[in-house]
């Protein structure tokens, strides 16, 4: 049995103060005001016998209950937005066919919860799901050999397309874990690119230039994998995002992601449909998809790398 007083509301403003240490920001992001935080934070206390956070610093930090606390409050709010998106994901069954792309990056953690969700709901359907890179995904839409495609924007007009956005993905560096900054890895270290035929090329490349600035040009990799590789054995530094680096996982104990110090930037990852497809289809995908990449996604990426706050994030629909 559940102890009394501990809600699930409690667990929601715990896990904002835990990312934030800031009874503000845990109030917008929850949307109560900044009293109803805190006494959603004392009951839940009370509940537990134990203070979770060090209530005397500012921002506040979480005493050691609350770090192993934490850990499982946020598998338990992970489980609930699972099981959310599996309830609300529309009833399918009605399409005679539905053929999607999506970019590479969500291959180890959305990729293949979405397959299937989306294969239970279509249950009469002829059901096509491919893994491109972006260029290569309009490339398909725009051919109406998709009707949906899950990418970055380009940053160009899309004629014919209607955009739904999901998260907003702020650019990184990446560093050897030895380096202990963003500024020291540019100065001591070359700059490892990706292959400049790559959307995500053309949009660091594009910050680099309006920055006025120039790196010699040695390195230029198409496998993401194989430049986080590079990048573990000291052979350089790289921009890539937190959706990016959380995919090299294998790497992180000889990687250490930093603010980018060449200026903020982000990229948009959208769902795009042509606007000769039902609205409804897409808009229902699409919410699905923003509850999946919040659970499967963005919160793990923020625990690891709590100074994302505020900046990885969800979009509004």
């Amino acid at each position: 049995m559940v102890m009394k007083g501990l809600t699930l509301r409690g667990l929601e403003v715990f896990e904002a103060l835990a990312r934030t240490g800031s009874v503000a920001q845990a109030a917008e992001i929850t949307g109560l005001s900044q009293p109803s935080v805190s006494q959603q934070l004392r009951n839940l206390e009370k509940a537990l016998g134990t203070d979770l956070v060090d209530h005397g610093r500012r921002p506040m930090r979480l005493t050691q209950a609350g770090r192993s606390f934490l850990t499982r409050a946020q598998a338990v709010l992970s489980e609930l937005q699972m099981a959310q998106s599996e309830l609300t994901v529309m009833d399918l069954g009605h399409l005679s066919t539905l053929s999607i792309g999506l970019i590479d990056d969500f291959d180890n953690d959305l990729t293949p919860r979405l397959a299937t969700l989306l294969a239970d709901s279509l249950t009469r359907s002829k059901f096509k799901l491919i893994t491109l890179p972006s260029l290569d995904l309009f490339t398909e839409l725009e051919a109406q050999r998709l009707h949906m495609a899950v990418s970055a924007h380009s940053g160009e007009v899309l004629e014919g397309v209607v955009e739904y956005p999901l998260v907003q993905d702020p650019f990184i560096l990446v560093a050897p874990s030895s380096v202990s900054n963003g500024t020291e890895a540019i100065e001591k270290l070359p700059f490892l690119r990706y292959a400049r035929e790559q959307l995500i090329s053309r949009q660091i490349e594009s910050h680099i230039a309006r920055q006025q600035i120039e790196f010699e040009e040695r390195f230029e990799i198409g496998s993401h994998l194989a430049l986080m590789a590079m990048v573990a054995r000291g052979l350089g530094w790289a921009i890539t995002t937190p959706l990016g680096y959380m995919r090299a996982a294998r790497f992180h104990e000889a990687l250490q992601a930093h603010p980018c110090p060449l200026g903020a930037f982000s990229r948009t990852i959208s769902l795009f449909t042509r606007t000769d497809w039902s609205d409804q289809v897409p808009q229902e995908v699409s919410g699905m998809m923003r509850r999946l990449m919040q659970s499967q996604m963005i919160d793990p990426a923020i625990a690891k790398l709590p100074w994302l706050g505020g900046q990885l994030k969800v979009m509004d629909s």
